[in-house]
């Protein structure tokens, strides 16, 4: 019979391997966006993107909202099941002044900014989608169409800078450890610069095999 420690083991297991799994499909399809379809749509030929993107970007948008639902909520259920119910919980606080420590500091700031992230997903950026493509089903071009468009790019793009600090806060507490102002904007700035320089990366490469 199987222990409740091995039980719990296998369980936080299972946990931390769905919730990698669907992290590696939000952040991969929201890479794949900026990186790959901005550019793609900036030379598609206007009249087929009401034949290419309602039958691709639904089924982009489909995985990549759902993967952050998923990223999010089985993210929030192993926080609580690691460090809310006893347990490894002391582990989070430093000696007996129930101050967060470094480990439970990025965490909780890697968290915080995938909560935004996933807000943007569900709340800007696929509502506007989801308008646009049923627009370009129906073959309508209405006046809001540009500015739906520049909304999802905006918050999308945000997504997309705050991705780095985000993956940083994640790992941290296994690798690094320390937190202080000085790392977070060092972390902050140094994945800024490098988001920007692939964005404008984007529009140049992959464009002979």
């Amino acid at each position: 019979m199987m222990a409740l420690s091995d039980f719990n083991s296998n369980f936080l297991l299972i946990l931390r391997w769905s919730h990698i799994m669907a992290g590696i499909t939000w952040i991969g399809l929201l890479y794949f966006f900026n990186f790959v379809n901005v550019p793609f749509q900036g030379v598609l030929e206007k009249e087929l993107k009401p034949r290419v993107n309602p039958i691709l970007l639904s089924r982009a948008l489909w995985w990549f909202r759902w993967a952050a639902m998923v990223t999010l909520f089985v993210g929030l259920i192993l926080f609580v099941v690691k460090y809310g119910v006893g347990g490894e919980s002391t582990g989070l606080l430093r000696g007996d002044d129930g101050k967060l420590s470094g480990r439970a500091a990025w965490i909780m700031f890697g968290m915080s900014l995938g909560i935004v992230m996933w807000f943007n997903v569900w709340f800007v950026i696929w509502p506007a989608q989801k308008q646009i493509l049923t627009w370009m089903k129906a073959g309508q071009t209405p006046p809001e169409m540009a500015g739906l468009a520049k909304r999802a790019l905006l918050f999308s793009r945000t997504n997309t800078y705050l991705s780095g600090p985000m993956l940083f806060g994640m790992i941290a507490p296994n690798n690094y450890g320390a937190f202080s102002l000085c790392s977070v904007v060092t972390v902050s700035v140094f994945s800024t610069v490098i988001m920007w320089g692939l964005i404008k990366m984007s529009h140049k490469v992959g464009q002979t095999v």
